[in-house]
């Protein structure tokens, strides 16, 4: 079930609601928990029931790892080890299986004269998300971070809870589940209803109504590569940057969104990263609950910053090209992380010698870097990604629009390069939007600032209800959000 569908908006959240804070009334708390867990689970199954049993298997092997994990004594350390492995191995085997067997079998024929036959396994929704925060668990407990849960219902809720399932944030036990507790939690409470119903409206209203909208010049260049020349080509690299912005920032909007409805607050997961002045404040900023894991499960277990600079250097390198290998099963997002892992060791490098930068470069060879990577991370091979490329440095030719030859006839100049650009059709509207929306992602305040400022009222009720009924109309081409697919 998408968050931007009418089943969600009008029926499922409302119901969920509703029901939940009924029974809590009641003062039957385990049974609201349970209400939770069965809700989340018809959500999850709304996209293939199929793969219910799946989540269900991870959920108790996991919770029994987590059970015989904390139930050890701190002095067996070699057995504490074995557990936590075992606990790893699973997780990871699985996460391998589904996503990246037909990767692996994929290469394998590549490299050696056999045939094996792609097992063609659809990808389970959200297999990434819910084992990554599983293996956190796992290990929290063995730092001693958390003491494990004994209560199925818990710990199934932590895993579970609708709002950051699908695609985030990667929650810690100890930020969420604490809160499910809390008494004051239990009943509605008007403040966090009508702040997350603002947070829920401002990422519906960017999902539908800017990232999709991008998202269709998106498409229509990658549809046809081969003919972009230089405008079309940066207006279909910008349009993907910017679709990938509105999209990610819609849903952790609508997830924390829905999460305050609840009186949970989930971590922040997306700061406006655009405004990043190096690559690594920009990973500080940009899906900030996986850079969280990334540094705190594979870049500080590996060494993180101990040791020489070559090993300091080694291990930004390995965590990002695993945090590519995440994001899909294809060595283009393999390059992609290779590239964000490459860009940190330079600005190390660079910090390290005190060199300084102008803030406004700073600002622009970051920005112009992320839009660069991201050709790699869009495109479904190495090729299309590099004729993308061609073509923004103007190697496939340089064409203007057909429409621009009266303005330039009269300031004197040729119209040789006069033509039907590919993207010509949409050529109106995409160079203003992409300068719009540049200018609104680095100047105005981002919705968790919004947010933490919004006060009930009249005038906050209209502008909620316009942005909703806008949003609503536009539902007729509803489309899954970016991250469903890693």
């Amino acid at each position: 079930m998408l968050f931007n569908s009418y089943e969600f908006i009008f029926l499922f959240l409302p119901i969920m609601l509703i029901i939940y804070f009924l029974i809590n009334r009641q003062g039957y708390h385990n049974s609201a928990k349970a209400w939770l867990i069965i809700g989340s689970l018809f959500f999850y199954s709304w996209w293939n029931i199929k793969y219910l049993p799946l989540i269900l298997t991870s959920i108790i092997v996991n919770y029994s790892a987590g059970i015989w994990l904390a139930k050890t004594d701190l002095s067996m350390a070699g057995r504490r080890r074995t557990i936590l492995a075992a606990g790893i191995i699973f997780n990871v085997g699985l996460l391998s299986y589904f996503k990246y067997a037909d990767f692996f079998i994929t290469n394998i024929n590549a490299l050696l004269p056999i045939h094996l036959t792609p097992l063609g396994i659809i990808l389970p929704l959200s297999i990434s998300f819910f084992t990554f925060q599983q293996i956190a668990y796992q290990v929290d407990i063995y730092r001693g971070n958390t003491r494990g849960e004994y209560s199925l219902l818990n710990y199934s809720l932590f895993v579970v809870f609708f709002p950051q399932l699908i695609a985030g944030p990667i929650v810690h036990y100890w930020e969420m589940m604490g809160q499910f507790k809390d008494p004051e939690r239990k009943l509605p409470r008007f403040d966090n209803l009508s702040r997350g119903l603002f947070l829920f409206a401002l990422g519906l209203a960017k999902k539908v109504l800017i990232a999709d909208t991008f998202g269709v010049w998106t498409n229509f260049g990658y549809g046809d590569v081969a003919s972009l020349t230089l405008i079309d080509a940066w207006i279909t690299s910008l349009s993907y940057t910017m679709q990938l912005y509105f999209d990610f920032s819609a849903y952790t909007d609508m997830a924390l969104g829905a999460a305050m409805m609840f009186n949970i607050n989930l971590p922040i997961n997306f700061n406006s990263p655009y405004k990043s002045l190096n690559i690594q404040e920009f990973w500080r900023r940009w899906h900030i609950t996986l850079g969280r894991f990334l540094r705190m499960y594979i870049y500080i277990p590996l060494g993180g910053n101990r040791g020489g600079k070559g090993s300091v250097y080694r291990n930004l390198m390995i965590t990002f090209l695993i945090g590519g290998l995440w994001h899909g099963a294809a060595w283009t997002f393999v390059f992609w992380g290779f590239l964000h892992g490459l860009a940190l060791v330079v600005h190390r490098i660079w910090h390290e010698m005190g060199l300084k930068m102008n803030i406004i470069l700073a600002w622009f060879l970051t920005f112009n870097f992320v839009n660069f990577a991201w050709v790699f991370f869009r495109a479904e091979s190495f090729g299309e990604a590099l004729t993308v490329l061609r073509a923004m440095a103007g190697m496939n030719g340089v064409v203007l629009p057909q429409a621009w030859a009266p303005y330039l006839s009269k300031l004197g100049a040729g119209t040789y390069l006069i033509g039907e650009i590919a993207m010509s059709q949409y050529l109106t509207q995409a160079i203003p939007m992409l300068l719009i929306f540049l200018v609104v992602v680095l100047t105005m305040k981002n919705s968790i600032e919004l947010a933490l400022k919004f006060k009930p009222g009249l005038i906050n009720s209209i502008f909620i209800a316009i942005i909703m009924v806008a949003s609503i109309l536009s539902l007729t081409r509803i489309s899954e959000f970016l991250y469903f697919n890693f």
